[in-house]
């Protein structure tokens, strides 16, 4: 039937050992220096072949500038848009693919002038003394470097390793890829500067720059990349709107050629200024296309009525036919000059409706000057639908906000829809006054047909060239006036501070960051090893792992031996780890006298596993007993796995086996050994029932019988957690030692002891822990938590010998010290 006493496992708490993690980290402080080393090194070699970045800025001011010659008076109106609108479409299109398309093409800067670098290849971009030239419409050699090398000032070589036998080619005409057949391995080919190359996969011309200096013998690399790539790069250019003020733009960026940045800010805003100017300047072009289109319509009109005029008075007296009807003919001029002013507002306005319900795009919309509309409603609505639709097809590459989208979309609708109303009220007013003139006309030319024949032609004729010329000269004015006002326009965008290289700017690479993270990873990459070995390792790691465990006191802490035999005690008397055994000794001479054992005392040593280290201890435990003059021995009741013989270079040909099945007598088994006081029984040879014979009055006889004869019997036992001989053995035992191994022995056989010990299986059992080793405490030493031995330090010199040599640096300065010892001892 079960126990409780069964489930003691329960009652040990799974809690974290801190401080256990803290000396069990401290104990690998060699591989934490090995994996700082390790880090600091792999940073500074990054460091070392890092290029340095760079960043410049550029500031520019978005200010909406007036036309000096735009006055009420002006029949030609523009709508600019307000600086608020501006900014944020600015900001968005320096970030655009379509506006540094433009910047990219315009610079070449898909073209890298590159030099060796002591680590890598360096941009020289405008340090080359040289520049190349090529047509569009033929294929380069897409990404690998093609070396340079001036053979003279005149001279060049080109060299090309080709890694198989066909090569890359992009076409900038159209962006498009291709490839071409090469031979494998090197190409070399000598030009003149300025010659132009034609190759399958080379097509340029290579010019010397000004004061280019001296660059005879110097290499340099030119390489094509992508076109779309190179813009892609450049779109991540920074733009942030000034705090302090709304229209202050800074524009900056960063890269490894300072002169490449300085060339790509103040190109940006250069070209941005063109494209805004052009912009601005919309309205007034569209003016002036549609008035050079008009005005050539009307030359050829213009000569057809002066021919016509020519051929009529040919061969007549014009003096005779000009004789009457010129106030007539003036007034109904008029009234046709008007009727044509008339109907070509109404033709502008029906253009217009039209336009407005079938076109989306109203950048092209023609301005109601050049009708000679100047209602205001008409002429503010159609600017500011021009300026919206100009806009939105700037932002279409720049912003991705569908919202911003359908903002625009509403504000261009309620424009067309009130422009759509407007039309048609000024239609009503146009066509009333259209038919007040034809009335007019009408009543004129009742009045001329009143005259002869021919002087009417000459009339008709006379009032159809003069009214083209008028047209014509009002054209040509109004044509006049736009190209003066697009002259006097000036862009909203102006340079605050261009980009310059002044020195300075450098922004990385941020070696400090670097070293940072060598530090961070050097120290958690073990860390973390540690904690891993922590939590796997189940074993027992220092005395507080045993005062956790159990209430089974713990008697005795043994550091590692550092000798070949198990004999330490006996061949290091003055060791500390010899010290630690007396130690053991006086607790066990507390416990036989708590116990009141008096004379022959019985002590039983095992453990959980074969390799804690039992017959170790049991061995050392009887030479500090015997180094004190008691006589004592040794029984080797292993009889599995017999160990005890071959440190004292003694034979196991006979045994405590020979003796239980009644082969040999008691002195017979007993073996002295080079140790006074000290004797040996071994287990002699293995038997096919060793617990049996354990069992057996053999057993009890013969522990009955060296009790008359020693002072101390250590029973070397096998390990209780593997067979029950251990357990058949405690009756006859005074006190039992159970012998636990740092770094081996498991926690779980520490349940397996507590359970047994509950039950009264075993009795008057404490513990070693052996093998201690507590290096990151105590350097060298065993660190004994609990005060066995002397320790390290002044305080032990003399008492105790060291266990090991110590580093090279440690017996040096023992060297040092002495020597300075001697001279004094020698100078008393």
């Amino acid at each position: 039937m079960l126990d409780t006493k069964d489930f003691s496992f329960f009652e040990s708490e799974n809690s974290f050992d801190f401080k256990g993690f803290l000396i069990k980290t401290a104990s690998y402080w060699r591989w934490f220096l090995v994996s700082w080393i390790v880090a600091f090194t792999i940073a500074y070699q990054v460091n070392i072949r890092k290029e340095k970045i760079y960043g410049l800025e550029t500031t520019i001011s978005v200010k909406e500038e007036n036309n000096p010659f735009f006055t009420a008076n002006t029949s030609l109106v523009f709508n600019w848009g307000g600086t608020s609108d501006q900014v944020q479409t600015i900001a968005s299109t320096l970030r655009s693919r379509s506006h540094n398309e433009l910047v990219v093409s315009k610079l070449d800067f898909f073209i890298d002038y590159l030099k060796e670098g002591k680590y890598n290849m360096i941009d020289a971009y405008g340090e080359a003394p040289f520049y190349v030239e090529f047509d569009k419409k033929y294929g380069q050699l897409a990404g690998i470097p093609i070396r340079i090398t001036f053979l003279s000032e005149s001279v060049y070589q080109v060299y090309i390793n080709f890694e198989s036998d066909s090569a890359g080619l992009i076409n900038y005409s159209d962006n498009s890829n291709s490839s071409t057949a090469v031979s494998k391995g090197e190409f070399k080919a000598n030009f003149r500067t300025g010659e132009k190359v034609k190759l399958p996969f080379l097509n340029w011309k290579l010019f010397i720059k000004d004061n280019p200096g001296f660059y005879k013998g110097n290499i340099y690399f030119v390489r094509f990349n992508s076109f779309d790539g190179t813009v892609s790069g450049y779109q991540g250019i920074n733009v942030e709107a000034d705090a302090k003020g709304g229209s202050i733009l800074k524009l900056s960026l960063q890269g490894t050629n300072k002169a490449r940045i300085v060339k790509y800010l103040n190109t940006t805003v250069q070209v941005l200024k063109e494209n805004e100017l052009a912009a601005k300047n919309q309205f007034a072009t569209n003016t002036i296309n549609f008035i050079d289109s008009t005005m050539i319509a009307m030359e050829d009109q213009i000569k057809r009525t002066g021919d016509e005029l020519k051929a009529f008075t040919k061969g007549k007296n014009l003096v005779q036919i000009e004789g009457g009807g010129a106030q007539i003919n003036g007034q109904l001029l008029e009234y046709e000059i008007k009727k044509d002013e008339v109907a070509r507002k109404i033709a502008y306005y029906n253009n217009l409706r039209n336009y407005l319900k079938n076109e989306s795009d109203f950048s092209k919309l023609t301005a109601p000057a050049v009708a000679g509309i100047e209602d205001p409603n008409i002429v503010v609505n159609v600017s500011k639908l021009i300026s919206l639709s100009t806009q939105r097809s700037e932002m279409k590459y720049a912003v991705k906000s569908k919202k911003m989208f359908d903002d625009f979309d509403n504000q261009m609708d309620a424009i067309k829809n009130i422009l759509l109303e407007n039309i048609v009220s000024a239609k009503s007013a146009l066509q009333y006054e259209m038919n007040m003139v034809t009335g007019n006309m009408n009543k004129a030319n009742n009045s001329i047909k009143q005259l002869p024949e021919d002087q009417q032609e000459l009339l008709k004729i006379q009032r159809k060239y003069d009214l083209n010329s008028n047209i014509y000269n009002d054209f040509l004015k109004k044509r006049t006036e736009a190209d003066i006002v697009k002259a006097a326009n000036v862009s909203d965008i102006k340079f605050i501070d261009p980009a310059k290289d002044v020195g300075g700017g450098l922004v990385g690479p941020k070696t400090g960051v670097n070293y940072v993270l060598a530090l961070f990873l050097g120290f958690i990459i073990p860390l973390l090893f540690v904690f891993g070995i922590f939590f796997v390792n189940n074993s027992i790691q220092n005395t507080d792992d045993v005062s956790k465990l159990t209430t089974i006191p713990l008697i005795g802490v043994i550091g590692k031996k550092h000798t070949d035999s198990n004999l330490s005690v006996f061949e290091r008397p003055k060791s500390a780890l010899s010290e630690s055994f007396r130690a053991i000794r006086s607790s066990l001479q507390f416990l036989y006298k708590k116990q009141n054992v008096s004379g022959a005392k019985t002590l039983m040593i095992t453990s959980s596993v074969s390799g804690e280290g039992k017959t170790f201890c049991s061995i050392n435990i009887a030479t500090v007993f015997a180094m004190s003059e008691k006589k004592t021995i040794i029984i080797g009741l292993d009889l599995r796995k017999p160990k005890i013989f071959g440190d004292f270079k003694i034979s196991n040909d006979i045994g405590a086996v020979n003796y239980l099945i009644g082969q040999k007598t008691l002195d017979e088994i007993i073996q002295p050994t080079h140790i006074p006081f000290l004797d040996v029984i071994t287990s002699g040879p293995i038997p096919p029932n060793p617990a049996e014979l354990i069992l057996s009055d053999g057993m009890r006889d013969m522990l009955l019988l060296l009790k008359e004869k020693y002072d101390y019997i250590i029973l070397d036992t096998p390990p209780i957690g593997l067979v029950s001989d251990a357990l058949e053995l405690a009756p006859y035992s005074d006190v039992i030692l159970y012998v636990i191994r740092q770094n081996f022995t498991k926690k779980d056989m520490i349940t397996l002891l507590n359970t047994r010990y509950k039950r009264d299986e075993i009795d008057n059992v404490s513990i070693i822990l052996n093998s201690f080793e507590s290096k990151a405490k105590y350097g060298y030493g065993y660190g004994y938590s609990y005060g066995y031995g002397y320790g390290y330090g002044s305080y032990s010199n003399g008492y105790h010998e060291d266990d090991k040599k110590g580093n090279i640096f440690v017996r040096a300065l023992k060297f040092i010290i002495g020597d300075i010892s001697l001279r004094k001892n020698k100078g008393d």
